[in-house]
């Protein structure tokens, strides 16, 4: 009797553990891709967004991997600790092949939008009484939430639920790179300057190695009000990966 209850115990264990793992992925639409409201590696999405920035305008414009980058030829520059970086365009197509080490989580977004201060606009200032991360932050949520159309998919594979992985910063600063001007007006190079973040992010656990494909895209349409301009700006970037040894 004994045994027969042993052997009870251990098949309601495994019956538990089975429910457990049909939650989990049930959770998850996207199993490759770590959960939005988790700290990966320490660190939240917003707060990967914010590092995803400093990374970004580091670079100048001649070899910048957002900017300038059609091929993937700067794609590994900076690249350091347990995430590597992909980046998007700035209303542009990328078609870009690059090698990534073995063991590295991926983050990128699908779009986004980082607001800094200040800028030449002398409108472009707190209300009496607002902070400046508080006057950035809706700022970054007027645009994010003009954006029309997001899709990513990994190996074929279509990312699901995508407007659950929306994420802002808390406010950070960046130093960019002076030639970087010509993309963003509000550059005060190379001093600090505060800034936010938001847009919709991935973040994806490690890949096995070999070869895969990585494709997203995403959309805003908004209009200017001062002369009536529809702005359409676009995000299509495709990623030819090699996931291989360092």
């Amino acid at each position: 009797m004994k045994h027969a209850n042993a052997v009870k115990v251990i098949g309601a264990v495994v019956l538990i553990l089975a429910m457990a793992a049909n939650l989990a992925l049930a959770g998850n639409p996207n199993p490759k891709v770590l959960p939005p409201g988790s700290t990966p590696y320490g660190k939240s999405y917003g707060e990967w967004g914010a590092a995803w920035w400093q990374w970004a305008t580091s670079f100048p414009l001649e070899v910048n991997p957002v900017y300038n980058d059609p091929t993937g030829a700067f794609a590994s520059l900076g690249q350091s600790g347990p995430v590597w970086f992909l980046a998007g365009t700035s209303d542009a197509t990328a078609v870009r092949t690059c090698t990534v080490p073995t063991g590295k989580a991926l983050f990128f977004p699908i779009i986004n939008i980082m607001n800094d201060y200040p800028c030449p606009d002398p409108n472009f200032q707190p209300a009496p009484g607002q902070t400046l991360e508080n006057f950035l932050t809706q700022g970054a949520h007027w645009y994010i939430d003009h954006v029309t159309a997001l899709a990513a998919d990994v190996d074929g594979v279509a990312l699901q639920d995508l407007e659950s992985y929306r994420a802002y910063s808390k406010m950070f600063y960046v130093t960019m790179d002076p030639s970087l001007i010509v993309w963003d007006p509000c550059n005060i190079g190379p001093a600090p300057q505060p800034a936010v973040s938001e847009g919709y992010w991935i973040m994806l656990a490690p890949l096995t190695p070999g070869y895969h494909t990585i494709h997203f895209t995403g959309t805003w349409l908004f209009t200017l009000e001062a002369d009536g301009f529809d702005w359409l700006f676009t995000v299509d970037v495709t990623y030819l990966l090699t996931v291989g040894k360092d």
